[in-house]
């Protein structure tokens, strides 16, 4: 049975979407109000198509010591880790199609109980929506989480854009949902691809 029908799928399908976006916009909203030690009130009319606004300065927050995990407010214009800067517009009309592209994969796609799948499109979803919301109520994505700060290359090296850090990009919950996401759906076809071949080595003996 197709996944569109099934009362179920569905339900993993919602309650796994609205989990993890409450969990990203929830977040969002608490490293604005808190990380810089004062709430960072966002203007849209400001920040909209704007990259070079920026954020009062703030030290940041070491969460989880030594050099592992900082609190540190940005503003992102692009779309995943910073990438292409500016294009916001671009970014929502390629969410909306995404969107409208998850939900299709859903019912046509999957079958009742392929609920790895379910969950898996459910964080892509969410991630994709979460920054969207941004997008469309700030005019920029916020994002907190910087991995390994203070821990530099060896050997001098540099990435492209210059930095030495090991992990220099900053992000959010919804990146790592997304991730997450397309990640459990690459094990899902795995999965699947395994039981297909398995059925036909079984089939003609």
């Amino acid at each position: 049975m197709q996944a569109w029908r099934s009362p179920r799928a569905w339900a993993v399908l919602a309650l796994t979407f609205a989990a993890a976006l409450a969990l990203d916009l929830v977040s969002k909203e608490w490293a604005f109000r808190t990380v810089a030690g004062h709430p960072v009130v966002l203007d849209y009319s400001e920040v909209a198509g704007n990259t070079a606004y920026s954020l009062p300065w703030h030290p940041g927050v070491r969460a989880i010591p030594p050099d592992l995990l900082d609190f540190r407010l940005v503003l992102n214009h692009g779309a995943v880790f910073g990438i292409g800067q500016g294009r916001g517009a671009l970014f929502i009309g390629f969410t909306v199609l995404a969107v409208g592209t998850a939900l299709w994969v859903f019912g046509r796609h999957t079958g009742a109980r392929s609920h790895l799948s379910h969950v898996g499109l459910a964080l892509v979803l969410a991630g994709g929506i979460g920054n969207m919301v941004d997008r469309v109520s700030v005019g920029a994505v916020r994002d907190f989480l910087h991995l390994f700060p203070r821990r530099e290359l060896p050997f001098g090296l540099n990435w492209p854009g210059g930095s030495d850090e090991w992990f220099p990009w900053v992000f959010n919950v919804a990146d790592m949902e997304l991730i997450a996401g397309m990640l459990l759906l690459m094990v899902a076809v795995h999965r699947n691809e395994r039981r297909a071949a398995k059925a036909a080595a079984v089939g003609p003996a």
